[in-house]
């Protein structure tokens, strides 16, 4: 699997504003029911995206191990899910909306999440900060439903695929905050900080 290509198999969107909404879209080459199951199984959850624990029904809480937790707002399988998403001390709304619909033979992923930003970390890193991490685990999904390995998140970045993956994909979310209307200047700044926090040079 070429995972750059598999990276730009995403339709990248942002909605700017008091809320900040990124939307991701892909076609998964799995059946609806496989694609829901790899999304809402812990066991299958910790193989290509994170440990999680709590009380995993809707109006539960859930943890993501060394990320986010929340409540579990919606659940209508095998097409919806949506959950609070919140992160550190006061991390003020955050939601995350999965929807599946079955189509040319395969699963539509759709992938919405909306938050108020604080204006510091909109301004230094625009939607990368959160899309590129958006975008590593939906290629991780990719690689799962096709019966690969999770990659190794210590070290990927150190590796030229990792680094390839991770640049194409701050490239990508600056074109999605160009299309949004940021200043150019803006938005090459914040892909360049973005791409240097998901993937710094090598210490000589």
């Amino acid at each position: 699997m070429d995972m750059v290509e598999e990276l730009l198999r995403a339709q990248r969107e942002l909605k700017d504003g008091e809320i900040k909404t990124l939307e991701l879209r892909r076609h998964y080459d799995a059946e609806i029911e496989d694609v829901w199951q790899a999304c809402t199984d812990a066991d299958r959850l910790a193989r290509w995206f994170l440990p999680v624990s709590g009380d995993l029904r809707v109006g539960g809480t859930y943890q993501l191990q060394g990320n986010a937790g929340g409540e579990i707002l919606q659940c209508e399988p095998p097409r919806l899910l949506k959950v609070s998403w919140l992160f550190g001390e006061n991390p003020g709304f955050s939601e995350v909306e999965v929807r599946l619909s079955a189509k040319d033979g395969g699963t539509l992923f759709e992938l919405r999440h909306s938050a108020v930003v604080p204006p510091e970390m909109w301004s230094g890193y625009g939607p990368g900060a959160t899309g590129v991490g958006w975008d590593l685990a939906l290629l991780g999904l990719g690689l799962h439903l096709a019966g690969g390995e999770k990659v190794d998140e210590e070290t990927f970045h150190l590796t030229a695929e990792g680094r390839r993956v991770i640049t194409t994909s701050s490239r990508a979310w600056g074109e999605a905050h160009l299309a949004a209307g940021a200043p150019a200047d803006q938005v090459a700044a914040a892909v360049a900080a973005t791409t240097a926090f998901y993937a710094p040079e090598p210490e000589s």
